[in-house]
Formats: structure tokens, sequence, C-alpha cells
């Protein structure tokens, strides 16, 4: 139905045929009452609300995996969407060479101990001198630095995750050539899920840890958050005050999504009407100047009383008609 053909069905629904409704000029909660319809006038009032503010949802731990050494990719163990445990292994560079100079660097480490043992035995019998002892002690404090050194480059020769996650890159190709720094996962813990709002100095005050709050999504699911860590001091040049907040356990929210944060209150004033003076497709009756208009307007928050806040389209001490039940 268009606009014109939808005013003469809200004219008549709300003046109940063709006699107007009478006008009276006094406040929003006094409705002039007729057999089918009522004017109500649209009056700014003093609320509390509570503040709402855009943020993102994010996670602590959201980390690369790269490259420690250089190498060809032998095997890839897990790939994207696959929950990983600390440690767990993801990748195996080739490591022949690096297995090799690590069973060196053991049976020089063994040897040298043998050698360290039978040094010392000698110098208590006193067949020995100080600088012989201390020369087989230097080596062999040299072949366990060289063990350990051998044992680190096998190790980065396996690539594991850093923390509990779920992988959300794989960049990694097996026999692909990767060099000290590449970039071969992406892991991303799942829980805690975090927000970062700035508030506003004026209801920044009273606002402490611990404090609940209420986040939103595009799609309409809410979850419960509590303030879990508050900057002690405002940022000068936005005067606001930096809050992050954490969801609470089974939120069912995914990092990355852009959220609504409602946290505190604030006391504002607001243009109201009564709820039922417009219509589901956002259009109210107007009256002015003896005549009624179609008018579009555009809501806000749901306000006590059944009023709704008028963020656009009605100018305070403006008429509205309200439709009859």
């Amino acid at each position: 139905m268009t606009r014109l053909a939808l005013l003469p069905a809200i004219l008549l629904a709300a003046c109940g045929g063709d006699a107007a409704p009478p006008i009276q000029t006094a406040a929003a909660a006094t409705l002039a009452a007729t057999p089918s319809g009522t004017v109500a006038t649209a009056e700014s009032t003093t609320v509390n609300r509570p503040l709402t503010l855009p943020s993102q949802l994010y996670v602590e731990h959201d980390a690369a995996v790269v490259a420690r050494s250089s190498g060809i990719v032998e095997s890839i163990l897990v790939d994207m969407g696959t929950r990983v445990t600390a440690g767990q292994p993801l990748a195996r560079l080739e490591s022949t060479d690096q297995e090799i100079a690590l069973a060196q660097a053991r049976e020089q480490a063994a040897n040298a101990s043998q050698r360290v043992e039978r040094q010392r035995a000698l110098a208590t019998a006193g067949v020995v001198t100080r600088a012989d002892s201390e020369q087989v002690e230097f080596e062999h404090r040299g072949t366990e630095l060289a063990l350990r050194k051998a044992q680190r480059d096998y190790d980065l020769t396996r690539i594991v995750a850093p923390f509990a996650g779920v992988i959300t890159a794989r960049m990694a190709r097996v026999q692909r050539l990767v060099n000290d720094g590449d970039s071969l996962f992406r892991v991303t813990a799942l829980a805690p899920v975090l927000a970062t709002v700035h508030v506003p100095e004026g209801a920044a005050a009273a606002l402490r840890v611990g404090a609940e709050a209420q986040v939103l999504t595009a799609g309409g699911t809410s979850a419960r958050a509590r303030v879990v860590r508050a900057s002690p001091v405002l940022d000068p040049a936005s005067g606001t005050r930096e809050l992050v907040l954490q969801l609470a356990p089974g939120a069912s929210m995914t990092p990355g999504s852009s959220v609504t944060v409602r946290l505190g209150a604030e006391r504002r004033r607001v243009l109201a009407i009564p709820r039922a003076a417009v219509a589901r497709d956002g259009y109210a009756l107007v009256q002015e100047n003896g005549r009624t208009t179609l008018r579009a307007v555009t809501l806000g928050a749901d306000l006590d009383g059944d009023r709704v806040e008028v963020l656009s389209g009605i100018e305070a001490g403006e008429k509205v008609v309200q439709a009859a039940p």
C-alpha cells in the first residue's frame, strides 16, 4: 500500500470515521480521549539510559606461528579449523642434517663426560697438573653447550602450537622452502572473548572493575559481560576512559564480530511520544495548523510508560495522533 493510500486508512482509524478528535495541549502523559483515537504532545524528558558503545570482539591470544629456521616443509599435521592444545605439533621441516648434528653432539658430550670423570679421579690422586684438569673441564663444558645448540636446531624443525586454540589460517605448503620468520599458521584462542570500549568522561567515574554489561551482535544475539580492566586515567585527546570487558563463558559470539556494548547509565534529554502513535512502517500522523500529515519518524530506545524515543521526524511540542485500539 502506498503512503497516499495508507493516509486515509490511518486517519479513519485514528479519528473514528469523519469526526476529528479534539486537540489537547497538555503534557504527553495527558491524552485527549475520543471514542476511537487520542492526540498526544511530543515532549522532551530526562531519562536514565544505558551507555551504548560500539566495539569489536577479540581474544588476548591470537598469533602467527612462524618458522624459526630455514628448511623444506616435510609434513603438515593440522589444517584450518583444527583445534589444538599448547605444544601440539603443527608441521615438520626436513631435519636430516639436524639429526646428524645432534647425534654427533651427543657422542662428543658423552666422551667429554668420561674424560672429565677420569681427569677428576687423577686430580684427586695428584698425578695430573691443575692446568690439565682445567683444560678438560673447559672442553667438557664446550661439548655440553654444543649439545644444547644441536638439540635446539633440531627442535626448531618441529612447528608447535604456542597455546591452546584453533587454527584460523594455514600458509604452510608441503615441500615448500621456508625461511626464518615466514608465517606458517595462525592460531587463535577461543576464550576468553574480550571487547574494548571508550566511555565518555561524564559516565566513566561510575564504572568500576566488575561492572556488569550486555553485548549485542548485529544479528540480535546477546551475552552478559563484565569489566575486567579499566584505565586509571582519561585519554586527553578524546576525553574517554578505556574499559576492557570479558564475555561470560559459553557466549556464542565469534572473535572479530562488530558488537554493541550496553553498560552503566547516563542521564540525557530525549523526545518521547506514545509507541502506539507510530505505525509499523515507521510513519506517524502529525497534526499541525489544523491539518494532519503523514511523516517518517526515526525511533530510538523504548522508554517507560509505553513510550518511545524519537531521534528525528518530530519536534518537541508537535502533536501526534494515536490510533484507537
